[in-house]
């Protein structure tokens, strides 16, 4: 049997594990063979992997998993989260004798944290500086729309305040527009990788005069299950305030996620900016925001012209003396806007002022003022499309903001019930064009512990959204934003029929 044909055979054999025995034909014009609409089905299987959370021996950390209730899944299945050391003495179990060690080892430990039925989330614990990357695996009815986040508090020293990041899929490619290599910045590129094989992962620097030289930049090996954080530091002698770092894999998959930690100004985790694209939506900057500093960048090899806008629970508004940023090719521009949200909530939406020039984007928030000022940052973020899921929220200091900003929208919010009790709730709202809207979000009748919000798009445009968390500890307004980006958990499989012919093609 020739190459060819093993070629034909696995790939039939693919398509027959999703929907059953089927084969692709060859296209014809007639109506009788014009290829059915595709089905939307629940995805099987989803990973994502969550970075090591501290360098702090303060740091108190939340894991947080939930998986929405989805129609049409299987009647089981199973979501949990294990040490990136546990995943690889799992993946050794059996190959010689330090493998069966290491395979003992893994398997008598419990997974770090399990989902319990969708619809309810569940909650675990982590201390110090100690706790490793994560890697996980729902299937099954656990696998649609799986979400975890990783919530932390570090009470004081660099960085102190909360952090929060989504744990994510891994990928291939990554860019982080609001990086830095000041003084008094200490930031990290945290990648994690899930699999059986070591990835090779190159990191690229762009400043505001294009790419720093780096020495050890090129050609990091990330072994099998493990997380490696990467000080941006040690990467170049060049100290720049805003810096666009973009994360390529030349082999296998990471995950990655850069923690930014400030001497003065608290710190957060900086997640991946949306695919670069010609308009960008940064969702749910909060109203009290003391300062708000804009940073894009293209990569192309054409400037990019961009008009600003901020879309205020009244409409869109342009800031006073930054109506458009011009952002060269190959450099991080940044502009600071100051308190333009005075005390409204708002977005911003980018668009461009001609031609299209794809750009990544990010904005760095600051609330409070001097010692007791705390940072997060928003990138620019996929809408939330048919569903998206923010987890953690508690029964004080959550806000849900939605924006609209290309067309009126209604959404039906649902927070789940909670982690120790209470039963969900739901609620509609209609989003005008243009407007960004903090919704006051429905509560678990009864909650104990904490809840998920999913988002769901019912009509009109595209709607952004992102849920911010505000934690107060010792005067210090403590605070984290999340995306809610589309959970993915759907996936469209065509409808075909069964051709056993082609395998003699």
């Amino acid at each position: 049997m020739n190459r060819t044909t093993l070629s034909l055979i696995a790939g039939v054999t693919a398509l027959a594990a999703v929907t059953g025995l089927a084969a692709l034909t060859t296209p014809d014009a007639s109506d009788a063979n014009t290829a059915k609409a595709a089905a939307e089905l629940p995805v099987e299987r989803t990973s994502l992997v969550c970075p090591a959370p501290s360098i702090s021996d303060l740091a108190e950390t939340t894991y947080t998993s939930f998986t929405p209730v989805t129609k049409g899944t299987a009647s089981d299945g199973k979501a949990e989260l294990q040490s990136a050391a546990q995943e690889k003495g799992d993946a050794a179990d059996g190959k010689g004798e330090k493998g069966e060690d290491a395979g003992k080892a893994g398997k008598a430990d419990k997974p770090v944290l399990e989902g319990k039925q969708p619809g309810t989330p569940v909650s675990g614990d982590a201390s110090g500086a100690d706790s490793p990357a994560l890697i996980g695996t729902a299937d099954g009815k656990f696998a649609p729309g799986w979400t975890v986040q990783e919530t932390t508090e570090v009470a004081v020293g660099t960085g102190r305040g909360l952090q929060g990041v989504n744990c994510i899929a891994p990928d291939t490619e990554f860019w982080f527009p609001g990086a830095s290599t000041a003084p008094d910045r200490t930031d990290y590129v945290h990648l994690t990788n899930p699999d059986d094989s070591a990835a090779v992962v190159d990191i690229e620097l762009y400043g505001k005069d294009g790419a720093l030289e780096t020495t050890v930049g090129e050609g990091i090996t990330v072994q099998p299950h493990s997380g490696e954080p990467i000080l941006l530091s040690t990467l170049t002698s060049e100290k720049q305030d805003n810096v666009t770092v973009h994360v390529t894999v030349r082999s296998g998959r990471v995950g990655a996620s850069v923690q930014t930690l400030d001497d003065k100004l608290g710190g957060d985790w900086l997640a991946a900016s949306a695919d670069p694209a010609g308009s960008l939506v940064l969702p749910g900057i909060p109203k009290d925001a003391t300062s708000v500093r804009l940073v894009a960048f293209t990569p192309g090899d054409a400037d990019a012209d961009l008009k600003v806008r901020l879309a205020s629970p009244s409409g869109m508004i342009t800031p006073a003396g930054n109506e458009t940023l011009h952002v060269k090719a190959g450099m991080t521009s940044a502009v600071d806007l100051g308190d333009v949200m005075q005390g409204e909530a708002g977005s911003l939406v980018l668009t461009p002022t001609d031609r299209s020039v794809p750009v990544v984007a990010a904005v760095r928030v600051v609330r409070g003022k001097g010692d007791k000022q705390e940072t997060a940052f928003i990138p620019a973020s996929r809408a939330v499309g048919t569903r998206a899921t923010a987890v953690d929220n508690r029964a004080k200091g959550t806000t849900l903001s939605v924006t609209a900003p290309f067309g009126t929208a209604e959404v039906k919010v649902t927070a789940s019930a909670g982690s120790e009790g209470g039963a969900a709730a739901s609620k509609s709202y209609t989003v005008k064009s243009g407007t960004t809207q903090d919704v006051k979000v429905p509560v678990p009748s009864g909650l104990k512990g904490t809840y998920a919000l999913t988002v769901e798009s019912v009509s009109g445009g595209p709607v952004y959204a992102s849920r911010t968390l505000a934690v107060t500890e010792d005067g210090v307004a403590g605070f984290t934003v999340q995306t809610l980006p589309d959970d993915r958990g759907m996936v469209a499989v065509p409808e075909a029929d069964e051709d056993l012919s082609v395998l003699q093609k």
